[in-house]
């Protein structure tokens, strides 16, 4: 008499749902990185054991094994990634129920259910949308699973190509928990490789507490962190495990500030963040976007939720939190006021930190060397926080030594003085050289030397400070006037009326005015620009980027105590004509202020003309 063997009934089922439209979305449209199929089932399967340690609170017998774990097993040669956990498992009819139905999840009915429970007590339950498990689909042509639900012997295995149907069949599993097995595509089996496998691990769920495994040559290794460094109280993290985590993030320096804490109440968050104490050598200015990474229950959803503003793109570290809507697929943030009010409450904690490591004013000036023009950014950008920004810039001063505050420059202003005053260029030491400082040093007028590129733009928009103006020398002739010189000159100053008239017709339109002026001291000409129109600065920037018809001609200061300019006087009274002498003199203003003469070729052969004629005469 032969053995006769039974199989075991194969139950067969169609989806719950138009299956062949929907996971043609998930597989092509849902997600935008393929790697993510790997992130969802860590996710469902991290979920699963929390939910069966949920559970065992009222039922011991089904507490999941200590050394619970989430393990991955590539084999190459069937071509098969097996992803097995300790979890809740699924009875036949959760099998039927919540994979047989796309975007039916589990663990959304399960957090419904939990919504009356202590939330100290709840499982920390990431799935919420049910299309994740769907995301197999994208590497694998066939998935199968197998469950046994914990505090039950039998166990199921569910099966399907995603073409319409899947099959359930009786099975065995020695524990409770599942496996899911993904038979890859020809086009996929870069998962089959443990390498890849730990990256994508690394990268989207290295903090979920669950261990996470990969078996490399029949030996589980950890693939996973497990830690999220930023969920743990401050007193149990030591100084040490700060920089590790920072080298994590990718840096090769110690953070000059470090940033812990937990908001509790209306809106739950944690935050784990670090300011540099160097410029990274990919610079900041390269990438205008904040990519503070943004971790959902521990995990990582993305690093462009724009957590922070862009001026404040060069603090590191993570923002996790508890409930923020998710789209579908868990890459984009759904449009909510919790995002922005926890961006707002970072944004703010940040600033507080710099405010208070301003005390010090030695250690305060590594990080403005690293970081200061973007705060001046925020200056520019963002009106809302100008005046937390503005006591945090720091200058250089025409009369003070190292950086300066504007409270500082405030503290030091003349009783009459009326604004805060600056000078903008492309270099401070050059700046502080400049003719335009002339007359405000002869009056003891303290001057701010702007030189980065955002200073020709922030000042438009904070245009004064602690109710004092801001306003740039070049702009401030009538200002000085006011002033009365330490030294005043000896006698009265000459008249030039009839050389200003001149100089005038001889420019035309390469000036705007060309006047008279108290601020020069030493040099013979000066440009200025008008109170109305854009200071200096900002005009050779428009030009540079060839927008000359925003940026009006400069006016040409004179001083009519030099010796150059009564002579020229004195040449206009008799007659002779001085176009040449205008244009060298404008050209002149120019090279004092950091520009080339519109001809430089016309400038050097007038230069020759000029310095052969004196040579001549003193031969």
């Amino acid at each position: 008499m032969s053995d006769t063997v039974i199989e075991p009934t194969v139950e067969r089922h169609d989806f719950g749902a138009e299956v062949g439209r929907l996971l043609d979305l998930v597989v092509h449209s849902l997600y935008s990185e393929r790697e993510i199929f790997l992130r969802e089932l860590v996710a469902n399967a991290a979920d699963a054991t929390d939910r069966r340690r949920f559970e065992s609170l009222t039922d011991p017998a089904i507490a999941p094994p200590p050394e619970a774990k989430v393990r991955i097993v590539p084999d190459k040669a069937a071509r098969t990634l097996t992803i097995s956990d300790d979890g809740i498992g699924m009875s036949h009819e959760d099998m039927v129920s919540n994979l047989g139905t796309i975007a039916r999840s589990g663990s959304r009915m399960f957090g419904q259910q939990l919504k009356a429970t202590n939330p100290e007590d709840r499982p920390s339950l990431i799935g919420q949308f049910g299309v994740g498990f769907y995301s197999a689909f994208m590497v694998a042509d066939r998935v199968e699973v197998t469950s046994r639900r914990a505090g039950t012997d039998a166990a199921w295995t569910w099966a399907s190509d995603g073409r319409g149907e899947f099959t359930m069949q009786a099975s065995a599993r020695e524990t409770a928990g599942t496996d899911i097995v993904l038979h890859m595509k020809a086009d996929a089996e870069e998962y089959l490789e443990p390498m890849r496998l730990e990256t994508v691990v690394r990268k989207w769920a290295d903090h979920v507490t669950l261990p996470v495994t990969i078996s490399r040559d029949g030996k589980d290794e950890p693939a996973n962190e497990g830690t999220a460094l930023w969920r743990k109280s401050k007193a149990e993290v030591t100084e040490e495990n700060y920089h590790d985590f920072y080298r994590h993030l990718g840096n090769f320096d110690t953070p000059w500030a470090t940033l812990h804490w937990r908001a509790e109440g209306a809106m739950e968050y944690s935050a784990l963040l670090f300011i540099p104490d160097m410029k990274p050598f990919d610079p900041v200015d390269n990438d205008r976007e904040s990519h503070l990474r943004l971790h959902v229950r521990r995990m990582f959803i993305t690093a462009d939720a724009k957590m922070l503003p862009p001026w404040l793109r060069f603090v590191q570290g993570v923002v996790d939190t508890e409930d923020l809507p998710l789209n579908v697929s868990r890459e984009m943030l759904q449009t909510t006021p919790v995002l922005a009010r926890i961006r707002k409450a970072v944004t703010n904690r940040v600033l507080t930190e710099l405010k208070s490591k301003a005390k010090d004013a030695a250690d305060y000036e590594k990080f403005w060397d690293n970081f200061g023009p973007l705060l001046k950014e925020g200056i520019w950008e963002n009106n809302e926080h100008q005046k937390d920004l503005a006591p945090l810039l720091r200058f250089k001063s025409s009369s003070a030594e190292g950086w300066t505050s504007l409270p500082d420059y405030v503290g030091r202003m003349k009783p009459e003085q009326e604004a805060i005053y600056t000078l903008t260029g492309d270099n401070a030491e050059s700046l502080a050289r400049s003719a335009q400082l002339e007359g405000f040093r002869a009056r003891g007028i303290e001057v701010l030397l702007l030189a980065d590129p955002i200073d020709a733009f922030w000042p438009d928009r904070m245009d004064r400070f602690e109710e004092k103006p801001i306003r740039s020398v070049t702009q401030g002739a009538a200002d000085l006037a006011k002033l009365a010189p330490t030294e005043a000159p000896e006698g009265e100053a000459p008249d030039v009326t009839a050389l200003v008239a001149a100089l005038k017709t001889a420019l035309g339109e390469d000036v705007s005015d060309v006047r008279t002026t108290d601020r020069l001291v030493e040099s013979a000409v000066v440009l200025g620009a008008g109170t109305a129109g854009p200071d200096l600065q900002m005009q050779r920037l428009l030009r540079r980027a060839g927008r000359e018809s925003f940026a009006p001609a400069p006016v040409l200061e004179i001083n009519p105590r030099h010796k150059l300019l009564t002579a020229l006087a004195a040449r206009v009274a008799e007659g002779t004509d001085v176009a040449d002498e205008a244009r060298t003199l404008l050209d002149l203003a120019r090279v004092q202020d950091g520009e080339l003469p519109r001809d430089p070729a016309s400038f050097a052969r007038r230069v020759e003309q000029a310095l052969a004629s004196v040579l001549g005469r003193v031969g």
